[in-house]
This record gives C-alpha cells, sequence and structure tokens, in this order.
C-alpha cells in the first residue's frame, strides 16, 4: 500500500509498504481522507523535537471500518464510516484515571511518536474511533481533528455565552477556535500581525479583529468590552510576546488558556497574576471532544469548508508540503485523498 513518509527532514516521499494486519482490539480502516497539519510541517523542516525519523506521517484521519472486534464498546461495525482520535494513552497513569487521557504520562501522538495514518489501510484500537455522520462528506472530516483541539482550548477556559474571548493567533486553531467561541454566542476578538488572514476571519463572521503589529491591542480591546478587557484569552500562536500579552488582555478574575508551543520559556508577569488573580490553564491537544466537534460540523454551526484550501491526491502531496513549508501564507488546510 502507499504511504507518506519523511525518511528525515527535508525528505518526503509516497513509498510502498506493506498492508497491516489488526492486533487485538483494533480495527482496520481503509482510510479516505488525511489531513496535513502545521506540526506536519514542523517534523518536515525537523524542528518538532517530539518527531523521530523515519516516520509515516498522519493524525488527521478519516475512513471506513474494514474489519473490527464485535465487543467494541461503541458498536462500530464493518462499513461504519469513523474518524480517528490520534492521542494513544496508556489508560492507568494519573491523568487517565481522572479522565484527562491527553496529559497519559506516556502519551504517543500518530505520526509523531508512532507511525500516522497517511497510508491506504491503518489499524487503530477500535474504542478511538467515532462513527462520522452521514451528513459530513469525506474531505471535511478529517478537520475534526483540529477543531477537537480549538474545543479543547475553549472547554479548559469554562467560556460560557456572552463573555469576550480574545484569540490570538488568526490560524486554522484560532480560527476554528473563533468560530466555536461564536457558536456558544460569546464575543470574539481575534489578534494577528497578518492583515490577509484578519481580513479573512472577517469574511467567516468573526465578530472583532485586531492588528496587533499596527494597532494598541489594550486600547481596543478595553473599548470592545467597555473597559472590562476579556474574561477568557486563548493563546493560540505560541508566540513568547503574546504569551506575555495574553495577562494584559485579560480581566481580573479572567482566564488564559494557553494552546500554543512556544519554543522557549515565558517570562511571566506574576505580579499581574496575583493583582487579577487569573487562572492559568495549559490546554494541549484534545480529550473525548470528537462528538461535538462532528456536531458542530454536521449542524453547520462550524463552517470548516470555510478553511479548507484543496483537496490533494497522494502522489501529489510531497510537492505539496514542500510548497506550504515555503509558503505558509497560501494555505489553511489541505486535505490528502487516499484512493
Amino acid at each position: 500500500m502507499k504511504a507518506i513518509r519523511f525518511k528525515e527532514p527535508w525528505k518526503v516521499d509516497c513509498v510502498e509498504i506493506e498492508k497491516p494486519t489488526p492486533g487485538l482490539g483494533e480495527a482496520l480502516i481503509k482510510v479516505k481522507m488525511a489531513g496535513i497539519c502545521g506540526s506536519d510541517i514542523g517534523a518536515f523542516r525537523g524542528s518538532n523535537g517530539l518527531v523521530s525519523y523515519p516516520r509515516i506521517i498522519g493524525h488527521e484521519i478519516a475512513g471506513e471500518i474494514l474489519e473490527i472486534p464485535d465487543d467494541n464498546k461503541k458498536g462500530l461495525k464493518v462499513g461504519d464510516r469513523v474518524v480517528v482520535d490520534p492521542y494513544l494513552y496508556c489508560g492507568h497513569c494519573y491523568p487517565c484515571s481522572i479522565g484527562r487521557t491527553n496529559c497519559c504520562t506516556d502519551l504517543k501522538v500518530l505520526g509523531v511518536h508512532v507511525d500516522g495514518g497517511m497510508t491506504e489501510y491503518f489499524c487503530h484500537p477500535a474504542d478511538m474511533l467515532t462513527r462520522l455522520p452521514d451528513e459530513i462528506p469525506w474531505d471535511l472530516a478529517p478537520i475534526s481533528e483540529p477543531l477537537t483541539i480549538a474545543l479543547h482550548g475553549i472547554h479548559r477556559g469554562g467560556l460560557i455565552a456572552g463573555e469576550y474571548c480574545v484569540i490570538i493567533g488568526a490560524g486554522p486553531i484560532g480560527l476554528l477556535a473563533g468560530m466555536v467561541a461564536q457558536a456558544y454566542d460569546a464575543h470574539v476578538i481575534l489578534l494577528d500581525l497578518v492583515q490577509e488572514r484578519l481580513d479573512f476571519a472577517k469574511s467567516l463572521g468573526i465578530e472583532h479583529i485586531i492588528n496587533s503589529g499596527k494597532e494598541d491591542v489594550v486600547e481596543r480591546i478595553s473599548q470592545i468590552t467597555n473597559g472590562n478587557m476579556a474574561q477568557q484569552v486563548m493563546e493560540c500562536s505560541g508566540a513568547n510576546a503574546a504569551i506575555r500579552n495574553a495577562f494584559d488582555y485579560v480581566c481580573n478574575a479572567g482566564r488564559i488558556t494557553l494552546t500554543g508551543w512556544p519554543k522557549k520559556e515565558t517570562l511571566i508577569p506574576t505580579d499581574i497574576i496575583t493583582r487579577k488573580e487569573i487562572d492559568i490553564r495549559g490546554a494541549r491537544t484534545s480529550a473525548g471532544e470528537f462528538e461535538e466537534a462532528l456536531e458542530l460540523i454536521r449542524s453547520g454551526k462550524v463552517d470548516v469548508r470555510a478553511i479548507l484550501t484543496k483537496v490533494v491526491s497522494m502522489d501529489e502531496v510531497a510537492e505539496t508540503i514542500i510548497d506550504i513549508e515555503k509558503n505558509p501564507g497560501n494555505y489553511m488546510k489541505v486535505n490528502v485523498k487516499m484512493d
């Protein structure tokens, strides 16, 4: 079968590998569509220190079940359309015991720590599959995975209707988080340095946009919120300066969720944390959020098609990844049709 593999940094190929055989408790899936993620581009560059090589990529995966144990917990059957939860957890460490499986002390992510699913066939634990609603076409299904990450950041901040939510970074996760927040009837203020991305966000219906390189962000947020500042700030860029600035954007007794991954430590103002009594919460990947993500897509409350740049074939993946790395501003989400 065909698979997309990084032999080493800067080396991506469509290769032939052996079709897998499912192990105990696993399902065999005919992969229909897989997404290219920003983390895949980091792995291509060699800048993701968690990735080992050679590595088959792919953690945004949707397909059809060909084989599955009869006793699987979700009652899935051969022929069912499913999406894959790519975060493999041990099930017995402390985080797993309290349901926070994304914080597993031995977490393994598809396409990062272990081989992923940008392949024609893929085996995965049967209990880590979620049925795909009939109304959702294959080309949109993989976007449910980044949507779970956006959802997890919103959930970690406890956002409720009527609150103001500042989102830093108008990439795919920030845009999805903005659409989720508005689906929750909150007021979104989206920040970015790139005006074209902000204009695109506005075209999606995002309520407020601020160019953080050209405007006084604190003043603008104060104006929008009638001087109160934001109840939740969700940092999606991973930029150290943006992380620091989040403390100026949040209101007294507000919450900050950190979804972006900075490459180095950030000096943070502990005096502001104490004075405002800010809650700071990490937000890593997702845990149990696929069903809600799929319902938001099915209902149209989050328009994921708006961020789908294009669909390519497996034979086009290598050149597409190379171009995304060179021209990231030309892309939001790219999915790969596997047959």
